[in-house]
């Protein structure tokens, strides 16, 4: 078995995409996985800290995996963190079906969203 080298990794195109139909923004957005750091950022985002406990804070939480996973035909994202509080304003229904994409394709999964809150 040959061990793949660093130099291996790191040049691996490995962020998946997919297109996403969303007939209520009449049209398709490319969503891209997240990278690492951007997991952690969005983890980070989505945990309020009280005292020595954790608690998942919902708030916004479609829109902001969107905002960081809708990107370009150059995977350039498309909207900024700015964004998200406008993004969460658009049709529940259409966040839901891109952020679905988004969480798959970055390995989120529902019971990740829960261990956050145990931790």
């Amino acid at each position: 078995m040959a061990y793949l080298t660093r130099d291996q990794i790191l040049q691996a195109q490995d962020l998946p995409v997919e297109d996403v139909e969303v007939r209520e923004w009449g049209g398709v957005v490319r969503v891209r996985g997240l990278t690492g750091a951007e997991r952690d950022a969005f983890e980070a985002s989505i945990v309020r800290r009280k005292g020595n406990k954790a608690e998942l804070d919902p708030t916004n939480m479609r829109a902001k995996l969107v905002a960081m996973c809708v990107v370009d035909e150059q995977g350039n994202r498309v909207f900024s963190d700015k964004d998200v509080e406008l993004l969460g304003r658009k049709s529940a229904a259409a966040l839901d079906r891109v952020f679905q994409v988004a969480q798959r394709l970055s390995g989120l999964r529902a019971e990740d969203l829960e261990e956050l809150e145990k931790n």
